[in-house]
């Protein structure tokens, strides 16, 4: 996998992992990006910064006031 100079994920690096995940989590993931509206690319990399660190932005942040 490459990744950008901005060291974020691209699409086709997004795709690579997705392809690799159990089906279950896979879908959730594709079904989180659809319901926030945003790239699958960003949203495998909250879910990877999240499980990482707690204080990480993770799904709540994306709508404010949800989640609390």
């Amino acid at each position: 996998m490459q990744t950008t100079s901005l060291e974020q994920l691209s699409a086709a690096d997004a795709q690579a992992i997705l392809d690799r995940l159990p089906e279950r989590i896979r879908l959730a993931l594709v079904a989180r990006a659809a319901e926030i509206e945003y790239p699958i690319e960003t949203v495998v990399e909250m879910a990877i910064a999240s499980f990482l660190d707690s204080e990480a932005l993770g799904f709540a942040d994306c709508f404010p006031g949800r989640g609390q």
